[in-house]
């Protein structure tokens, strides 16, 4: 023993503990970057620090104790700086999305990287995606800099004793979590995720997004509870086996009624359709689970009548479990009932992984921006206009003989929007914000909304000619990214927006405030159809006791726990989801003539997004109409195989659908 207090590790001591000293002034003065960046205020983050002093240092503990690793290393400046670019990485991440929505950076973003690089040019300028370049670029510069010209520790190293203490410090740091968590110092139920990051810090709930998803096991979970749960639909009347009426959802994107913005003036009404139908139909707020971003979540709550307060902070299920497993829903339960389930969106069928999602819930077909014919309807930041949407909706009703069940999933009012002057004659003057940029925000908006009211009601016109029976609910996904703070809303509440339900059947009209969960069971109630598990437990229990925690035992069994309700088995299989609402036909190829290497292609149910391969190969192909596309720059041989491709309108470009390849030989028209 006498022998260890003279080695050099002993020794060192002093030295080590002045590093750590000084590597935690260091991660103090890093953390408070990270909140300043990311609330984008100086003067917020020293109030921050000075209100939540026990935070402040936890989450500065949290970064500390990913830095003790450094001991392990003879380059412990250079990993020091590797793990400081991470950490501020983070924190930048953050602060540039808060400027563009309301909600923060969290672990499901990072399954949402793809989505994000797909529509990252319409929210940075040219010389923003250069700038990240070249910040980029160098990044990696002065990493391979720093990896070579770094000072290198020279001094003892034990990498068991240094591996002991380090593990030693992220046990206190655990025991600390809990201790923090004990005394609610800290929590780890986010009711509004937004806040959560401005009262607990960024790193702490990042770190809590990431590793806590998914639904707990309630502590009562067994047989016997969901015997007793299920006993409560046992009251509800039978569904009798009567005709049925198309049931269609409409989810508007980012629409609100504006008027309920207490700053704002209009030169005109914005929404005169969806106000004079929320007068003459059931109408009242619609409880959303986001705000400023998340539309596959107010999405999710509403088809399959689940709540998302359940699930991790800021999880989105669409990224998470419905990748790998079915998940009970109105399509599904529907089409028992002999309906079909369409989907319907006019942007492209990847974002939010749509395209794999969708046969997890149960849709029969769906229509998205690749299989419209969209020319020359997109607005001036490039999205496709809800107007679209119509011709959509009813072929999917006409291509039935039977009821069908249609979710239309709208795109028009997506974010970000310009602080410049991009709208030549707006119909709607909007005025009222605290600076001109912001005016000509809520301007472009505004005018989007009043396009989309105008499409509401070209919608209903249209469903009343066409005479079907129809049940059509309508409402948006979520308010604006604008900054909106809950005074400035009339309701004084940022997690709601409006619906109204209308219909040719005549149902009673309601005034009644409704979450985005409840929709569902809410509409088949009114249809008399008491089907589903989750919606007939809304129907027997939305106003009972403990209706919230037997909600989510109800959730864990469906979808993570034994199945004790399905009998141990999930009755659903992935649907076979036909991308569009008809296959893709090629017919004829003939010469353009008198254009030279030029072909005409024709077939049927081609768009914009139709390309023609010809032996595998993509080859320049011009879109003229829904039946006729020109391939330029090729000389068919009789043999070349030739088919067309509907590919994805993200970046990745990847094929959605083709038809089957056919020898030029066979498809060439007689000259």
């Amino acid at each position: 023993m006498k022998e260890f207090w003279k080695t050099k590790v002993w020794q060192e001591a002093p030295r080590a503990l002045l590093s750590l000293l000084l590597q935690w002034s260091a991660v103090c003065l890093l953390y408070f970057l990270i909140e300043w960046i990311s609330r984008h205020s100086f003067w917020e983050t020293l109030y921050y620090m000075k209100e939540r002093p026990l935070i402040f240092l936890y989450n500065a503990g949290l970064i500390f104790t990913t830095t003790l690793v450094v001991y392990l290393f003879r380059r412990r400046f250079f990993v020091r700086c590797l793990l400081a670019f991470f950490w501020l990485g983070l924190g930048v991440i953050n602060g540039v999305l808060l400027a563009s929505r309301v909600t923060p950076f969290t672990g499901p973003d990072l399954h949402l990287i793809t989505d994000a690089v797909k529509i990252v040019n319409r929210y940075l300028p040219g010389w923003g995606l250069l700038l990240s370049a070249v910040l980029g670029g160098g990044f990696l510069v002065a990493l391979v800099f720093l990896f070579f010209k770094a000072p290198v520790y020279r001094g003892p190293l034990s990498l068991k004793l240094n591996l002991l203490l380090v593990l030693a410090g992220f046990a206190v740091f655990a025991g600390c979590t809990d201790l923090a968590l004990e005394r609610r110092v800290l929590s780890n139920y986010f009711g509004n995720i937004a806040f959560a990051y401005e009262d607990y810090g960024y790193p702490y709930c990042l770190v809590t997004t990431i590793f806590n998803t998914g639904i707990s096991c309630p502590k009562d979970y067994s047989q016997g509870e969901m015997d007793r749960i299920a006993a409560g639909g046992e009251a509800l009347p039978k569904t009798e086996d009567t005709y049925r009426p198309n049931i269609l959802f409409l989810q508007l994107e980012t629409f609100i009624d504006p008027t309920e913005v207490n700053f704002l003036e209009f030169s005109q009404d914005p929404v005169p359709n969806f106000r004079k139908l929320s007068k003459q139909y059931s109408s009242g707020y619609y409880r959303v689970p986001s705000v400023g971003a998340g539309t596959a979540n107010t999405e999710f709550e509403t088809i399959t009548g689940m709540s998302l307060r359940y699930f991790g902070p800021g999880e989105y299920p669409y990224k998470s479990v419905l990748k790998e497993e079915t998940c009970e829903s109105a399509p599904y339960v529907l089409k028992s009932l002999g309906y079909t389930a369409h989907a319907i969106h006019n942007n492209e069928a990847n974002f939010y992984g749509r395209r794999t999602v969708f046969p997890n819930l149960g849709f029969d077909t769906f229509i998205s921006e690749e299989y419209m014919d969209r020319e020359d309807e997109q607005t001036p930041l490039g999205w496709v206009k809800d107007r679209v949407l119509t011709k959509y909706i009813l072929e999917c009703m006409e291509s039935t003989k039977g009821p069908d069940y249609i979710y239309t999933i709208s795109v028009q009012g997506h974010g970000a929007y310009p602080e410049e002057e991009i709208l030549e004659e707006p119909v709607i003057e909007v005025s009222g914000a605290a600076s001109e940029e912001e005016n000509l925000k809520w301007e472009y908006y505004v005018n989007q909304l009043y396009e989309m009211d105008q499409f509401v009601g070209k919608l209903v016109e249209a469903l009343e000619e066409n005479g079907e029976d129809t049940v059509l609910v309508m409402y948006g996904d979520h308010l604006p990214t604008m900054g909106l703070r809950p005074e400035d809303m009339k309701n004084r509440y940022l997690f709601q927006t409006r619906y109204v339900i209308w219909d040719n059947l005549g149902l009673p009209r309601k005034e009644e405030n409704l979450v985005s969960y409840q929709m569902a069971a809410e509409i088949l109630d009114r249809l008399d159809i008491h089907e589903g598990n989750v919606f007939k437990f809304h129907q027997a229990r939305r106003k009972t006791k403990n209706y919230q925690l037997d909600l989510q035992t109800l959730q864990y069994d469906l979808l993570y726990g034994e199945k004790y309700t399905y009998g141990g088995k999930s009755p659903f299989a992935p649907t076979s989801m036909r991308l569009g609402l008809y296959d893709t036909q090629l017919s004829q190829v003939t010469r353009a003539m008198p254009l030279e290497d030029s072909y005409y292609v024709s077939g049927e149910y081609f768009t914009p997004s139709s390309e023609v391969q010809v032996n595998g190969e993509y080859v320049e192909t011009t879109y003229i109409s829904p039946s006729r596309l020109l391939i330029s720059g090729v000389t068919l041989a009789l043999t070349d195989r030739i088919s067309v491709i509907q590919r994805s309108n993200s970046s990745t470009r990847n094929p959605l659908s083709k038809t089957h390849d056919r020898a030029y030989y066979a498809v060439k028209a007689k000259e």
